[in-house]
């Protein structure tokens, strides 16, 4: 422990800690617009700036250690004096257009502009062009970005693809993907976490609410909804509701306030994908016991970033994947099919909607995998926060609605359902009914769990034994079924090198593109809560232990489909309808042409370069030059080539831009002035 002062105040505080953890942990707040605890610590935006007795300048507080003795005062006239002239710095170049913003009202860089108590930005310079990037998942927009590298780090540190950084040098510095390429014309997995720590409005979902409200007000069309479980445990934030409170009865309530014509439960579908994953896990692992070759460890296919992911770094190991669509691809499958058919309405007619926490889902439902006669399974997704900003746009009161009811007979689940909402509930829900086929007995564990699996863990594991099984699985008798979860592309890349190099123990994977799973996927509210992954997974808990049916294969709606329409599962129409096939895209989309970017029209945005043009330039460099194709090293050199072509050129302007820069600061940090 060591012994500093903060504003008068003596505190103590661990060896190594930064000031501003000092000062916060002694109740102590100083502003900041790039810091994010515990990941992102550069001082990019110098906002956090204190003053410190025997410093011959203010220091940044995020990144200057506290040290013994240390002196501090953040709230002087020369701090205040100097964080008003960087905020204004920032604004000075910043697309200032708040009314037409989707983060007006929630933008953490009004939030400071009001904190610091700036009215009026006295600095006016070059705008930041506005280059619109849209891909199917995420838009980005240049001319709101701060540089803060917020997105870079979770990026790169959080999820481990590393497909954004800096680009080019000075005023022309870019967050975007090497040679500055569209989103959806490299490896980007539209996991979304980007767009929930950007600070501004620069990186968003591509929004899907004027085609939503569209279709509602088409008397022409059927529209129908289903959301998502992760949606329930956090949708309650967006109106001030306490993060975990359970809130799937006032869902249900507002869905059919917007006026949808029938609202289902994703969650029927999760009850569906474990009749069809377990089934597809119990024959492979009827092939394994007698000695057959068969793809082992089997992975989960529910998470579409994690399905972009492996498709772009492992495409070989793509045969390890279950073939299952994800949950809400074959709810919407059935609705298009079983549903359309019970309605007597043609599925051309229809129009469903699927409410998600994820970004990636908006390319999922685009794959062309993921249609059946000719008609895309879902036809648009929303995520959380769209949702809520429907619902408010509707002036709903969602905190005061009653509880309601989905609509049958795809509204109807088991408590199997709900855990799939966070890592370790997929793999949970599997192992409770795959186990009870198996042997005829319930899974054996504290109330249905498989402790070592649902926590918060990276990678987490389990083993569970099969003894004395049925007669028609006596082949996995005395089997240990070993399996594994994690959460979060980093942290799968490690497990996928295991299968790739024939190391790896397990007999099924679950893998779940954000860490900690949809509970904080990319399109659910943005919280700065450090336990809001812990209050979303308790509130699904609760759903799960509070219903009496908790298995897949109990849920009645269910097995009334099999009944009825598919048959069994894994049958010839099950598998038609609710199995898909997988694309060996490469990192470098070498090994395909398909590509998730969104053409802008140009009467409507400025647009420096054409993003098809930029894509297709980029194609041609990757087969012209044999210097630049894919290998260990090539994204680097890919960059660093293009950074030294302009590099001569921006040498100019950048060391005057540092003059004016440094002038300015002198001159409002003088404590004389």
């Amino acid at each position: 422990m060591l012994t500093l002062t903060i504003n008068d105040k003596q505190v103590s505080v661990p060896e190594g800690c930064t000031i501003m953890e000092a000062a916060k942990t002694n109740d102590i707040h100083i502003p900041s617009l790039c810091n994010m605890e515990g990941i992102h610590n550069i001082g990019a935006c110098r906002i956090c700036v204190v003053e410190v007795e025997g410093a011959k300048t203010l220091m940044a507080s995020c990144i200057t250690k506290a040290s013994e003795g240390m002196v501090v005062r953040t709230n002087t006239g020369r701090v205040r004096n100097a964080r008003k002239v960087l905020y204004e710095l920032m604004v000075s170049n910043h697309n200032v257009e708040c009314l037409s913003c989707k983060r007006n009202q929630s933008c953490e860089m009004q939030e400071l502009g009001r904190v610091l108590g700036v009215e009026n930005a006295r600095f006016k310079g070059a705008q930041s062009n506005k280059n619109i990037d849209a891909s199917i998942s995420i838009t980005r927009d240049m001319s709101k970005c701060v540089l803060c590298r917020r997105c870079v780090t979770v990026c790169h540190e959080r999820q481990g693809t590393g497909i954004i950084g800096p680009q080019n040098r000075g005023f022309k510095t870019e967050i975007a993907p090497p040679l500055c390429q569209p989103l959806g014309a490299v490896n980007c997995t539209f996991c979304g976490q980007c767009t929930v720590v950007c600070p501004v409005g620069a990186l968003k979902e591509t929004s899907s609410v004027d085609a939503v409200w569209e279709a509602i007000h088409d008397p022409k069309r059927c529209v129908i909804v289903q959301t998502a479980p992760a949606v329930r445990a956090a949708v309650d934030e967006l109106f001030g509701i306490p993060a975990g409170t359970p809130c799937t009865g006032k869902l249900a309530s507002a869905l059919k306030e917007l006026r949808f014509d029938h609202v289902f439960d994703t969650n029927w579908g999760a009850d569906l994908t474990i009749m069809e994953e377990g089934t597809e896990l119990l024959s492979r692992l009827k092939l394994f016991a007698k000695g057959e070759k068969v793809s082992l460890p089997m992975v989960t296919s529910c998470s579409p970033g994690w399905i972009k992911y492996i498709e772009h770094t492992f495409p070989e190991m793509l045969p390890h994947l279950s073939t299952c669509k994800s949950p809400h691809m074959m709810t919407g499958a059935i609705i298009k099919t079983y549903y359309a058919q019970r309605l007597g309405i043609a599925p051309e007619d229809m129009f469903v909607v699927s409410v998600m926490p994820c970004t990636a889902k908006k390319f999922e439902i685009t794959r062309a995998e993921m249609m059946n006669y000719g008609l895309r399974n879902v036809d648009a997704v929303l995520t959380t926060r769209e949702l809520g900003e429907m619902i408010n746009s509707a002036g709903i009161d969602f905190a005061n609605l009653p509880d309601s009811k989905f609509h049958d007979p795809l509204g109807f689940s088991t408590g199997a359902a709900d855990i799939f909402g966070f890592s370790g509930g997929v793999m949970e829900a599997a192992l409770r009914t795959a186990y009870e086929v198996i042997t005829g007995r319930e899974l054996p564990g504290d109330n249905l769990h498989v402790t070592p699996i649902i926590g918060l863990e990276d990678v987490k594991e389990a083993s569970i034994l099969i003894e004395s099984p049925l007669p028609e699985y006596a082949g996995l008798d005395g089997v240990e079924l070993k399996v594994a979860v994690t959460s979060g592309t980093k942290n799968a890349k490690t497990l996928m090198k295991q299968v790739k190099e024939g190391n790896s123990p397990y007999h099924f994977i679950e893998v779940m593109g954000c860490a900690g799973g949809c509970i904080v996927g990319g399109g659910q509210p943005r919280s700065t809560d450090g336990e809001i992954r812990e209050k979303r997974r308790g509130a699904l808990l609760w759903e799960d232990e509070h219903k009496k049916l908790r298995k897949s294969h109990e849920n009645p709606a269910v097995m009334a489909i099999y009944g009825e329409f598919l048959g069994e599962p894994n049958g010839p129409l099950s598998h038609k309808l609710l199995h898909t096939s997988y694309v060996k895209r490469g990192k470098y989309n070498e090994f395909t042409d398909e590509t998730a970017v969104i053409e802008i029209p140009v009467d409507s945005r400025k647009v420096s370069v054409d993003s098809r043009e930029r894509q297709n330039t980029m194609g041609a460099r990757l087969k012209a030059s044999p210097a630049i194709q894919p290998s260990g090293d090539s994204e680097r050199a890919m960059a660093l080539v293009s950074e030294n072509t302009r590099l001569k050129n921006e040498l100019k302007d950048s060391k005057e831009t540092i003059e004016i820069l440094r002038n300015i600061v002198a001159d409002y940090s003088n404590p004389d002035r």
